[in-house]
């Protein structure tokens, strides 16, 4: 997009189906100052990219086709109000939330209108049953009335007919000739001039319960979205000077203080002042067990407090929390056509002209050619009309997609579009980092060796001189030490001996902790003690000696260990013919550890531009590449691969930066992209095969007499309803937990 270029998006009310889509493209397209347009059925959004365009006009020729629109532009939106709105960050014109559809719009030709509320009281559906009404009644006075059996059912037909027709010409006015209102009526109408008008009438019955039944479908993909942005609480208890009540959560600011008590959902991303508790991650994350929070943990808008009241400091509004940004994510990536999604919608624009073409010529030639019988071959055209219609085929991957993708974010994994989606399936080659990917991003202690007492004491009086500190190592003792069930108390005159250790004084006695070189400097180290120290160094983990006056009291190691789904992992993805390797800026003795630890090829001590390199040397050899890393100083790299993966807890560089990310952090979730990647091709796939199976066997019966007009409409919205119901079966997908 150019510097010139703006981009506005709107809320479209009433898409149900790929022609809806296909058909507000290609008119909105033609407006001057419009330079590109994205629409998303199950998202119900379309973005336009303009220069100077009038957003007035956009609106109206949106209006125009039969659908309700909206910008989205402005204040975030208030996410217990709204539901469908969260996300989108916009002043949503809510006036027409409240109201109801009105039958007689759809009697016109309006029945696109808003798809809240019980399907029964849509537009859509009070026009079907109308239609549904009107051929009971036809079939019934047919019996008083036989002499008037065509008027009666072209009576029936009109009813539902007409908002077609007007579709129809609203769409050959606006750029799309060929759309399946346009076959629709010139089936229907042809039908009536061969004394068909019976089977018309039902032909227009069952599209509209066709069309009825997708958007019940669509609306069953849109509620996922929608139940994900309902996670966040309407209400939140905001701390202000001791005194705790009742605010909107949408009117929370970065740095309020919320409590959330046992049982409350967070209204806000942001991280624990006080209070320690397990918290229900799921929503979020797709993580199965709850993870205990405590002071500096970081806790997710819609993730649910089960036990203990925690004190939490907002560090996201409620346009840019966890929630907000996985749903306008989403949302987006829905607009985004994978290649096989727009080299279907390249096809269905020569397929539906071919379409009319052959059905012109099944109706003429054989009349024509042998002397056959016009109404009977003119009766196969229109039939052949029906079956042509592209409904099912352009559906079958923009369903799959928004089911994969809203599925996949249910479980914390985020994917920047159908491109991607795509693209993840195809990967051979997985380059990870090391530090907060392979591993936890944080040092463990992971031996306690202590001479001449025991191991608690010696926990204890390493914990005295770390009372206070947050330093990462002083952090990880101090775990340790609780673990343990030690309650050190803070040694006195404490502090640190520049670039060597920590010292202070506990119970009259000197301590010291730090280095062995500095250690040894102090005190002489006994040979086996050393020994030691170099076995655990070679193991990449960082001794700690700790001195009790002039003698040597024991020492501690620690290590950034692997996650602990790090092993399982890394066997998914090569269980997926994906080879793994370490690209890492730490020192070669650790990361050689940790990639012995796992079994993996390392690359230690690189630069961003080392890892950059590599990455580009393997896309030279034919690897199809994904980087994972933390977004930041592996951004080089996650640029350069074929898919770049973040890893983490829904940063902004982790969400904006790379193609895809982890929300939970899991090297497991890295081989279920690819799994859901390759779940979703096959599922197009299988679309496609249903789409056009169907066609061909209703192609083949109608040419030799078998079926006729209503059996041929179910080629199209049977197809179409299985292709959907197929497609949705990905919103039950889980991935694999390790």
């Amino acid at each position: 997009m150019s510097a010139e270029e703006t981009s506005t998006r709107f809320r479209v009310e009433g898409m149900d189906c790929a022609s809806c889509a296909s058909k507000i493209d290609t008119a909105v397209r033609r407006l001057p100052g419009v330079e590109d347009v994205s629409v998303s059925v199950v998202a119900g959004t379309m973005t336009v990219g303009h220069k100077g365009a009038d957003l007035t006009q956009v609106q109206k020729k949106v209006t125009e086709l039969g659908y309700r629109v909206a910008p989205l532009t402005g204040a975030a939106p208030k996410a217990a109000e709204t539901a469908h709105d969260h996300g989108d960050h916009g002043d949503h014109d809510h006036d027409h939330a409240d109201k109801k559809p009105d039958a007689l719009d759809g009697m016109h030709g309006h029945d696109h209108a808003a798809e809240d509320g019980p399907w029964w009281k849509t537009a859509k559906a009070q026009l079907t049953i109308f239609c549904g009404i009107a051929v009971a009644a036809a079939f019934g006075l047919e019996r008083f009335l036989p002499q008037w059996h065509n008027e009666l059912f072209i009576l029936a037909m009109l009813v539902g007919l007409l908002p077609i027709f007007r579709r129809a010409r609203m769409g050959m006015m606006n750029g799309s000739p060929f759309s399946i209102e346009t076959l629709m009526t010139v089936a229907a109408v042809g039908a009536v001039f061969i004394d068909a008008a019976e089977e018309a009438a039902i032909v227009v019955l069952l599209f509209l319960v066709g069309e009825l039944l997708e958007g019940i479908a669509t609306g069953r993909a849109r509620a996922s979205i929608k139940a994900l942005a309902n996670l966040v609480p309407r209400r939140a208890q905001r701390e202000v000077a001791g005194r705790v009540s009742e605010i909107d959560a949408a009117a929370l600011v970065v740095g309020d203080i919320v409590l959330v008590r046992p049982g409350d959902r967070m209204p806000a991303d942001g991280v624990v002042l006080s209070g320690e508790g397990a918290v229900d991650e799921a929503p979020v994350t797709g993580e199965s067990v709850p993870r205990h929070k405590g002071p500096d943990d970081q806790v997710f808008a819609g993730t649910v407090n089960q036990d203990g009241a925690l004190r939490v400091r907002v560090t996201a509004a409620a346009a840019d929390n966890t929630i907000a940004r996985i749903v306008s994510l989403v949302e987006t990536a829905q607009e985004s056509k994978a290649p096989t999604e727009r080299f279907i919608d390249r096809f269905s624009k020569y397929y539906t002209p071919g379409v009319l073409l052959v059905g012109a010529l099944v109706a003429i030639l054989p009349p024509l050619v042998t002397g056959a019988s016009w109404d009977e071959w003119v009766y196969k055209g229109l039939a052949i009309l029906l079956i042509g219609c592209p409904c099912a085929l352009v559906i079958s991957t923009p369903a799959a997609i928004a089911a994969a993708l809203s599925a996949g974010a249910r479980q914390g994994l985020l994917m920047k579009g159908g491109v991607v989606l795509e693209q993840l399936g195809k990967i051979n080659m997985v380059a990870l980092d090391k530090t907060g990917t392979l591993t936890e991003g944080r040092p463990q202690v992971t031996d306690v060796v202590a001479v001449g007492r025991s191991e608690v004491e010696m926990l204890r009086l390493a914990a005295s001189l770390e009372v206070g500190s947050s330093h990462p190592l002083a952090t990880a003792i101090l775990g340790r030490a609780k673990a343990a069930g030690v309650e050190p108390v803070a040694a006195s005159n404490a502090g640190a001996v520049g670039g060597k250790g920590v010292v202070g004084t506990l119970e009259g006695v000197e301590l010291f902790l730090g280095s062995p070189k500095a250690a040894a400097a102090r005190v002489a180290l006994a040979d086996d003690f050393s020994s030691r120290i170099g076995t655990l160094n070679d193991e990449g983990k960082t001794v700690s000696v700790l001195l009790a006056g002039n003698e040597v009291a024991g020492l501690i190691a620690m290590r950034d260990e692997p996650r602990e789904d790090a092993r399982a992992g890394l066997a998914a993805l090569k269980a997926l013919g994906a080879d793994v390797v370490m690209l890492t800026g730490d020192n070669a003795r650790t990361a050689k550890a940790i990639g012995s630890d796992l079994g993996i090829a390392v690359n230690a001590e690189l630069l961003p531009e080392d890892k950059q390199r590599i990455v580009t040397g393997l896309k030279a050899e034919g690897k199809v590449v994904a980087k994972v890393g933390d977004g930041i100083n592996d951004a080089p790299a996650l640029a350069a691969a074929d898919i770049g993966i973040a890893m983490g807890g829904g940063t902004d560089v982790a969400l904006e930066t790379a193609d895809a990310a982890v929300l939970h952090g899991r090297v497991m979730d890295v081989a279920n992209l690819i799994r859901i990647s390759r779940a979703a091709m096959s599922n197009i796939w299988q679309n496609i095969t249903i789409a056009l199976g169907l066609k061909a066997v209703f192609l083949v019966t109608t040419i030799i007499g078998v079926t006729g007009l209503w059996p041929a409409i179910l080629a199209d919205t049977g197809a179409t309803l299985l292709v959907t119901a197929n497609a949705l079966r990905l919103l039950g997908w889980k991935g694999q937990k390790g």
